[in-house]
Parts: C-alpha cells; sequence; structure tokens
C-alpha cells in the first residue's frame, strides 16, 4: 500500500511537470504581417506598400522581426531600380496583428498628410511584395 502511494505520487506530479513543458507546436504560429514607407529628405513624394502577410517568418524572443533590415533593403531596392527614386530611408512596420499593424499604418499616414507638403504614392501589391530574406549560413 505504501509502494502505491508513492509510485501515484511520482506518476501525478510527473503528468503535471510535463502539461507545462510541452513545445508550441510549429503549424500554430501566429503570422507576421508588415508594410513599408520610403520618405527622402530631398522630395516630397512618400511611398508606402501594403498590408502583407509574410511569408514563413517567426517573431524573434524579444518580438523583434528578424533579418528587418534585409526588408527595408528590399524595399529600397525596388524604388531604386524600378521607380528610379534612390536615396531614400525606408522604414517596416510588423505585428501579428493585423487589426493593430492598420491602426499604425493610418496613424503613420495621418503624420504625414496633416503636413500638406508631402504626396502620399502607393507601391501597387502586384509589382512589390516582400519576400523572406536567405539565411546566412
Amino acid at each position: 500500500m505504501k509502494y502505491i502511494r508513492i509510485f501515484l505520487t511520482v506518476a501525478v506530479i510527473f503528468s503535471f511537470c510535463s502539461a507545462f513543458s510541452f513545445k508550441h507546436k510549429p503549424g500554430k504560429d501566429k503570422e507576421v504581417y508588415a508594410f513599408g514607407m520610403a520618405a527622402s529628405f530631398n522630395d516630397t513624394v512618400v511611398y508606402y506598400t501594403s498590408i502583407q502577410k509574410l511569408d514563413s517568418v517567426k517573431l524573434g524572443k524579444n518580438g523583434f522581426l528578424p533579418r528587418r533590415e534585409a526588408y527595408t533593403s528590399q524595399l529600397k531596392d525596388y524604388l531604386a531600380y524600378n521607380l528610379s527614386s534612390p536615396n531614400y530611408t525606408c522604414m517596416i512596420y510588423f505585428s501579428k496583428n493585423k487589426s493593430k499593424l492598420e491602426k499604425e499604418e493610418i496613424k503613420v499616414k495621418d503624420k504625414y498628410k496633416s503636413t500638406k507638403s508631402f504626396v502620399l504614392v502607393p507601391i501597387d501589391s502586384t509589382a512589390f511584395k516582400f519576400t523572406k530574406p536567405k539565411e546566412n549560413n
């Protein structure tokens, strides 16, 4: 009887501890959305992309988008080569929550619209799409 009680106690403790140690399933990761903005000190045109779902992206431990600089470089290269607009400063905004990102997009656009000296120009979503950067090994 004593051994049964010890065995059951150990089994309950083991099952309780193992229930909290299961990892998050890889297929259940939340999607990450992003949009880009590009502005220049020499021009009144501000380019922006639509909100896009980023392919196969998982945010880092601190909630940051890995390789953010590669995404901004993609937008900068697109502007330089396709729209003949070099020397733009590009920014990327990202979130797991699409509705929060939509609110952020409106807020950022409103800042540019409020000065009335900038012209907001959308970048066609069929012409430009963020792609996952290649991993450096």
